[in-house]
């Protein structure tokens, strides 16, 4: 299946166990939901207008949420009987200790451990969030003095979290408390491979990263490729 998209940005990608994927739309701020047998556009959503940068999405107690590193707030579509989709997002401003500032802020997102919370990193700041995903109040993970500093995508695997760190071409695992208020950095992984990978996910006993590579100037030879490593 190969989606030939809007033209814009495809960045944040989930799937649901119902054969869709949902897409984070980037700089055209907008988030699309695709049929992943044929590569449709099943519903788009325009979330945010002038600047925005929908960054990422999970999918967390029935709904899908999205980051956007660029405004203080995250999107929200409540899936209905069967995984109906809404008619429109709901925004859920972040408050609390979250503070945007220049570049990059929300990125990343995962569930907490206990499932009853979401966290998300904060790409120039290098910290980390737990959110209420009703509320949008936010309050800073003890990471014990340690930074996320360029964050990116997030996997929790148990009470693990793998936090991409893309410029710095690591993978920082976090051992988190069962609440997701505190975590301890347990190791950080490198390859020589890494070329500012940006997302990580699981599958069998490795992870996988995509490079991309933001320090090559692309042009229509340019190539890509996922490292596979071992956690």
């Amino acid at each position: 299946m190969i989606s030939k998209g809007p033209g814009t940005q495809s960045l944040g990608l989930k799937t649901d166990g119902r054969g869709r994927l949902f897409v984070a739309g980037g700089n055209a701020g907008n988030a699309r939901v695709i049929d992943l047998r044929t590569g449709a556009v099943v519903k788009s959503y325009q979330l945010a207008t002038g600047t925005s940068f929908v960054n990422d999405v999970i999918l967390f107690r029935g709904a899908a949420y999205y980051t956007d590193s660029a405004n203080p707030v995250l999107y929200k579509l409540d899936l209905g009987r069967g995984g109906a989709l809404p008619d429109e997002a709901v925004p859920i401003p972040l408050s609390g200790a979250i503070q945007y500032t220049t570049g990059n802020n929300a990125n990343g997102i995962a569930p907490s451990p206990d499932g009853r919370s979401l966290l998300i990193v904060q790409s120039n700041t290098g910290k980390l969030f737990e959110v209420n995903p009703s509320s949008g109040v936010t309050t800073e993970v003890d990471l014990g003095g340690e930074t996320l500093v360029n964050g990116d995508g997030l996997l929790l695997a148990g009470r693990t979290l793998y936090a991409v760190q893309n410029r710095l071409n690591a993978v920082a695992a976090i051992g988190l408390a069962r609440d997701g208020a505190s975590g301890k950095l347990i190791r950080r992984l490198t390859d020589d491979r890494f070329d500012v990978p940006t997302t990580v996910a699981a599958y069998g006993h490795r992870l996988y990263l995509p490079n991309a590579r933001f320090t090559t100037t692309p042009t229509p030879d340019t190539t890509y490729d996922v490292v596979a490593i071992k956690p």
